[in-house]
């Protein structure tokens, strides 16, 4: 095991990061098109995804590296719903080869799917199921583990707070022991953007009301591991947003003057900004350790390394994002600068697939930390 990168990794990074400093301009960005290149040009959308179905074959190395590149611009992309989250669900059916022809349209960047889970669910609990079969206006029991009866091949129900929706071709709706893949064309189909506190990762209710479906068979348990998979992979995303918010932090205070000296001068400053660079230090290690454990499959290990690097990333992103704009004064309060895209990327993603605390309780259990007395 190594935490460095690969020589293919800087590659890959370099690569992202040239498109993206060209292309991408925070808060400004057109997300569509950026997409659109990133998946074809690059073929970042199949690096999940096997060789023989048209993708890289790469690992989940790679595709961090990718992650942490797009936190860095906070682009509005939905590679973290689609080339991560809906791809590894995909891969987990018991028959692949019953969706070839969507693994490779994934693969060529062709199609977009997201994985019609609420993106709070956490990866220790059975997350939401629309119902099957049924009339679209049932409730949905949200305490415990999804019921479905399949019925003919038809699904209704409503899922809420879902990622990716809104730039989805296809839904992959959980349903019992299985997942519906629904065309997000289907008359049944309604996708309802909402307001998000994120607006580069906006979130959209799905409804379903009786829309053509084609279910695939997957482990009862591989929901929840694809959940886990995408929040350690997510621990990359926030710690390129942590280093874009310290290197811009430090850039402005060596820039800013006051009482003709600059301000990053300060002994108080330099101490702030020393302890954010060991947190994020440690934010590096615990993401690169999720990555390269994933990489190495799906293992006790794998689980104990998400759990930690979504424990401690989540708030060192938020940690960095708040110190970005408190000291850039006065223009980091404003709309015009972009701290506050990355504050609110920092805050959403710290929630999103387990809260901190949900992969502390998670972390516990794993190592078997005795509980409270």
């Amino acid at each position: 095991m190594t935490l460095l990168y690969t020589e293919i990794e800087e590659q890959l990074r370099a690569a992202v990061r040239e498109l993206l400093t060209d292309k991408a301009t925070p808060g400004a960005a057109d997300g569509g098109e950026l997409w659109k290149v990133l998946a074809r040009d690059i073929g970042v959308a199949g690096l999940l995804i096997p060789e023989e179905f048209g993708g890289a074959g790469a690992s989940a190395r790679e595709a961090a590296v990718v992650l942490e590149e797009l936190g860095r611009t906070v682009a509005p992309v939905p590679y973290l719903t689609s080339a991560v989250l809906a791809t590894r669900a995909l891969l987990t059916a018991a028959d692949v080869t019953d969706i070839a022809d969507l693994l490779e349209r994934l693969a060529a960047g062709e199609t977009t799917a997201t994985l019609a889970v609420p993106f709070a669910s956490s990866p220790y609990r059975p997350p939401l199921a629309a119902r099957v079969g049924g009339d679209a206006s049932e409730s949905i029991d949200r305490s415990g583990a999804p019921e479905a009866a399949v019925v003919g091949s038809t699904i209704s129900g409503r899922i809420a707070a879902v990622a990716g929706a809104d730039m989805a071709d296809t839904l992959l709706v959980p349903v019992g022991a299985g997942l519906a893949v629904v065309s997000a064309d289907d008359p049944g189909v309604t996708v309802t953007p909402v307001t998000s506190l994120d607006t580069t990762r906006p979130i959209a209710t799905v409804e379903l009301s009786s829309a053509s479906a084609r279910f695939i068979a997957i482990d009862p348990s591989a929901l929840q591991d694809t959940l886990a998979f995408g929040a350690g992979l997510l621990a990359s995303e926030q710690l390129g947003v942590a280093e874009w918010c310290l290197t811009s932090t430090v850039g402005y205070l060596r820039e800013r003057t006051q009482f003709a000296r600059p301000v990053g001068s300060f002994q108080a400053l330099k101490h702030r900004l020393a302890d954010l660079w060991l947190e994020i230090v440690g934010a590096r290690a615990a993401a690169r350790n999720a990555a390269d454990q994933l990489a190495s499959g799906w293992s006790h290990a794998a689980r104990v390394a998400v759990a930690v690097a979504q424990a401690h990333c989540g708030a060192v992103a938020v940690h960095a994002a708040e110190e970005c704009v408190q000291l850039h004064g006065g223009i980091g309060m404003t709309w015009e600068h972009p701290a506050h895209l990355y504050l609110k990327r920092a805050k959403t993603s710290e929630i999103a697939l387990g809260t901190p605390g949900d992969h502390r309780e998670a972390l516990a259990d794993l190592v078997d930390l005795p509980g409270p007395a």
